[in-house]
């Protein structure tokens, strides 16, 4: 079963706290803070393995989330870090961000490593708040939480030929042809509805990997049918060959449909219309073939190449694969183009708060506070206390006075709400 879709949630290993601890040695009779750090959290890290073709896996599991780190110990002893997860996919997968559709990353070489989801830092121990101020501190810090979102898997076929046409004009029946690919075929519209790979093998061992990409309909640059789904798996493919029922069976005309699929080519990105195309005349063992294929050199056979084939009988099929075997070679890989409102997300720096009002409470969202209250103790005094400091180095107490609050006003961060005083 092929499958080019799946939305997964991946979630970083949280941090383990730091320890509040003191030396507590034989000979040593005021002996100062040993309390040892949290471990890191593991990290959600996808893998381009060469190996897997779809998305199936993803389909049966969607959670996904890596080791916590260890809680740190007395005498200085450190937590151990959490493992990564390594979440195998295919080469081709494209892995969006499912709240603001940013590109996260774009697999394409095998082996190719990118964190999906990071694990948050271990917590400090208290050793590490020594100073000449605090000779005994009892503040530690809670382990900070890992990284936690919803993505949006899309793997586009990385063939070196990608068959494309109107539905019924012969792609399956072309690839059950020349490689060891079995895919259903029938005689009414839309058999095809997940692209069918095949590997086509020559002599002296040559091979190409050869995509029967579902058949488009005019507007699929926009959506209309398969669009999208069937465009997108396009975009990857070397040399693409144009299939046509030169028979002008169902009254299509070759021509025209020629011009139809170029043309929904070109909206949906103009560098697919540059692609090489060969042109594969298919069922030229039907009535009307050999008429309309002179009609079809006259329009178009200056500027493509035209095959004249049969794939039932397999006439023309031999010269099509060795031109190919030729071409391929000089024909480089096509890199992904970004859309535009991609690459603004890229650039979009976040706010370090903001605060809103609702109901007589001031609500304090950002990353970066909810981060700090995460990681605060608040079960220590001096934890506490170094909370409320972060809160005035960050500007948020002055930017609740300039909006007005007053004593007894309530206040909330994340799940913390506190009444203001000064």
């Amino acid at each position: 079963m092929f499958y080019d879709h799946a939305r997964i949630y991946v979630k970083g290993g949280d941090g383990g706290s730091g320890a509040v601890a003191f030396r507590r040695e034989k000979y040593v009779p005021e002996g100062g803070p040993s309390g040892g750090d949290g471990g890191r959290g593991g990290s959600v890290i996808f893998v381009a393995d060469e190996g897997l073709r779809t998305l199936v896996d993803f389909r049966y599991k969607r959670h996904y989330k890596a080791e916590r780190g260890e809680r740190g110990q007395g005498k200085n002893m450190h937590g151990k870090s959490g493992a990564d997860l390594l979440i195998r996919i295919p080469l081709g997968t494209l892995v969006r961000d499912a709240g603001n559709g940013e590109v996260l990353a774009d697999l394409t070489e095998h082996g190719q490593r990118v964190v999906a989801a990071g694990g948050g830092r271990g917590g400090r121990g208290n050793a590490r708040f020594l100073s000449n101020a605090n000779k005994a501190p009892t503040l530690s810090e809670k382990g900070e939480p890992g990284v936690e979102r919803w993505l949006i898997l899309e793997l586009k076929l990385l063939a070196d030929v990608g068959l494309v046409g109107f539905p019924n004009v012969g792609k399956s029946t072309i690839i059950s042809r020349v490689s060891a690919a079995k895919p259903k075929i029938a005689a009414y519209h839309f058999t095809t509805l997940i692209p069918n790979l095949g590997v086509v093998e020559l002599e002296e061992g040559e091979s190409f990997v050869l995509a029967d990409i579902p058949g488009l309909i005019e507007g699929a640059h926009s959506g209309a049918g398969l669009g999208h789904d069937f465009l997108r798996h396009v975009e990857r493919t070397r040399l693409i060959l144009q299939v046509l029922d030169i028979s002008g069976s169902e009254e299509r005309d070759p021509v025209k449909d020629f011009k139809i699929i170029q043309e929904e080519l070109r909206l949906y990105r103009t560098s697919l219309a540059e692609r090489p195309v060969l042109v594969v005349a298919n069922k030229m063992d039907l009535t009307g073939a050999r008429e309309n294929l002179e009609h079809l050199r006259s329009e178009i056979g200056d500027q493509y190449k035209i095959y004249p084939v049969s794939a039932v009988t397999g006439e023309g099929l031999s010269r099509l694969l060795r031109d190919i075997a030729v071409i391929l070679p000089d024909l480089p890989v096509p890199e992904l183009e970004l859309h535009q409102v991609e690459h603004r997300l890229n650039q979009v720096r976040e706010e370090r708060f903001r605060i809103t009002k609702e109901n007589e409470r001031y609500l304090i969202k950002g990353k970066e506070v909810e981060r700090h209250l995460a990681m605060t103790n608040f079960e220590s005094e001096e934890g506490l206390h170094r909370f409320q400091k972060i809160l005035k180095v960050m500007g948020i107490d002055d930017a609740l006075r300039a909006q007005g609050i007053k004593l007894g006003d309530k206040v909330k961060i994340s799940d913390l709400e506190f009444e203001w005083e000064e």
